[in-house]
């Protein structure tokens, strides 16, 4: 049986160019792709393919919440991320939403098909880039305690949306929801980073992995 696989990038040409190389594989096939990381949610509820391969910077739904919703949704499938960032801290939130792999998209090429191979087959994949021993020792350093973790899922995305720039009211058009209910998620999660001003806030995203 072949490894079916999920694309999601909002760049058609990566999507293209991921799937040439998949599916010069005999044993990977290309199910579906998707600019859209909503569309894909939908998909994988509904396909259950063995492995998606998704984008950490996706806009709207960023990759990392598709991620948690893909790997709530389809309990025998497996996650693999691609980034342009090999930070630690950036590995550390899409191991923790989920995914079972973290490919460079500069080493993607060559790696993406060992990777599909390696998360299929529940072995956890890093690009050769990343040193798993920084990445451990990143762990051990960062202690128990993640100011990401005490915010909900739509909090995360409220975040997301705010440090990139969107007003409450685009952020509104973009949740289905009113701008007083922006506000009101913007004003909690600040209290709950104990963050004051939007450039703290655009600091500590940067820093955790949520924009670039």
């Amino acid at each position: 049986m072949p490894i079916n696989v999920v694309l999601v990038d909002d760049h058609a040409v990566v999507r293209d160019g991921l799937r040439a190389l998949l599916e010069l594989q005999p044993d990977i096939r290309v199910v579906a792709s998707f600019g859209d990381a909503r569309e894909a949610v939908r998909f994988c509820a509904e396909a259950h393919p063995d492995v998606a391969v998704l984008d950490v910077a996706l806009p709207g739904l960023s990759g990392i919440e598709a991620a948690k919703q893909i790997h709530d949704l389809c309990a025998d499938g497996k996650i693999l991320m691609l980034s342009m960032h090999s930070g630690a801290e950036y590995v550390h939130q899409a191991l923790r939403a989920g995914a079972s792999g973290y490919v460079l998209k500069e080493s993607a090429g060559a790696e993406v098909v060992e990777a599909v191979r390696s998360v299929h087959a529940g072995i956890r994949f890093l690009s050769r880039k990343i040193s798993p021993q920084a990445f451990d020792e990143y762990l051990r350093s960062r202690g128990p305690d993640d100011p990401l973790a005490r915010l909900s899922g739509r909090e995360r995305q409220v975040l997301k949306l705010v440090v990139e720039g969107r007003t409450s009211s685009e952020i509104a058009g973009l949740l289905g929801l009113s701008s007083k209910s922006i506000d009101t998620y913007r004003s909690r999660l600040m209290v709950k980073l104990g963050i004051d001003d939007l450039p703290a806030l655009v600091k500590f995203a940067i820093r955790h992995g949520i924009t670039s």
